[in-house]
């Protein structure tokens, strides 16, 4: 018999971000707001794409496919705190809490992977644009955000699976808004080295390879612009990959913080602020930074406001 069914903990606690109730109504207030805000603006970037023909290009692409995924990270465990708010609720099931788990890692490596491909592609477009056409081919960039689909679910299968294996005795209280693997592995009364070795050595793996390509694509880059002789070129392109820089030492510098130390180094409040950051914030900001700073978005953006604004007034024109 597995431990999983030796375990005597059937549902765990998730106490959220405060306990304090005037904090917990702004908390849920910020919460609120910083999801649809999500959900509107990646929702956007995504129609915009598929509306606008002068989009259908890899660059974009893996953008849509970021805002598909970033929509899905944050409600991922969005819902359930503001639904634990309103229902004065915090109890979240075993298997709910080892499925939050799951998808909170498959979404968050898919985040990893297609920042990366988000700067090869990038890379190939400013370094070799002659060949550009001819290397990111709508048949490669399938594959590749296949491929990641398909190692982001081995690997959080991975892990999900050494946590089931896992005993949980008594305490069942996460400090926590979900449910994550280093909360998790602090209340079980298991040996977790094993989870732990996983964490530090695949999982860097997972993350550290595309950190290192993204590396190695921008000083690429960076060498590319500064042989271009106008300054205002230069400056457009630094300005970009600026921004794009800072959301992923945002992204990685979070994920480093929170999984890649030993789990007794870790404190309840810095791991919460960490993953917020990374489950929350970066989704939230991701369609600004990496869209309404570029003129093409921009204008499809515009178009589809524009669109949707006249379309009662022509419906109402129809109907007279």
């Amino acid at each position: 018999m597995s431990s999983i069914n030796q375990s005597s903990v059937s549902e765990f606690l998730l106490l959220g971000l405060s306990r304090q109730p005037q904090q917990q109504q702004l908390f849920f207030l910020l919460f609120l707001i910083m999801y649809l805000a999500t959900v509107l603006g990646n929702l956007l970037i995504i129609l915009a794409i598929s509306t606008d023909s002068r989009l259908h290009t890899p660059m974009y692409f893996f953008l849509s496919n970021l805002s598909s995924v970033d929509v899905c990270f944050s409600s991922t465990t969005v819902p359930k705190v503001l639904a634990n708010h309103i229902m004065e609720s915090q109890v979240i099931s075993f298997s709910g809490c080892l499925t939050q788990m799951y998808f909170v890692s498959l979404f968050d490596d898919m985040d990893n992977f297609l920042l990366a491909l988000m700067a090869y592609d990038r890379f190939v477009a400013i370094c070799h644009p002659l060949h550009y056409t001819t290397k990111m081919t709508h048949e490669l960039c399938a594959l590749l955000v296949l491929g990641s689909w398909v190692v982001a679910i081995l690997n959080a299968l991975l892990h999900t699976l050494l946590m089931a294996q896992l005993s949980f005795c008594g305490d069942n209280i996460i400090p926590h808004f979900f449910c994550d693997v280093t909360p998790l592995l602090k209340l079980s009364c298991s040996d977790t080295h094993l989870n732990e070795l996983m964490i530090l050595t695949e999982g860097t793996v997972i993350t550290v390879t595309p950190f290192v390509c993204i590396l190695i694509s921008y000083i690429h880059i960076t060498c590319a612009v500064l042989r271009v002789s106008s300054s205002r070129g230069r400056w457009k392109a630094f300005s970009t990959c600026g921004s794009h820089l800072a959301v992923v030492c945002l992204f990685y510098g979070t994920i480093i913080s929170l999984y890649f130390n030993h789990s007794s180094s870790h404190s309840a409040g810095r791991d919460m602020a960490a993953a917020m950051m990374f489950t929350v914030v970066t989704p939230m900001l991701n369609p600004f930074i990496y869209s309404l700073r570029n003129r093409d978005m921009k204008g499809a953006l515009r178009k589809v406001l524009t669109m949707n604004l006249h379309l009662p007034i022509s419906v109402r024109k129809s109907h007279t």
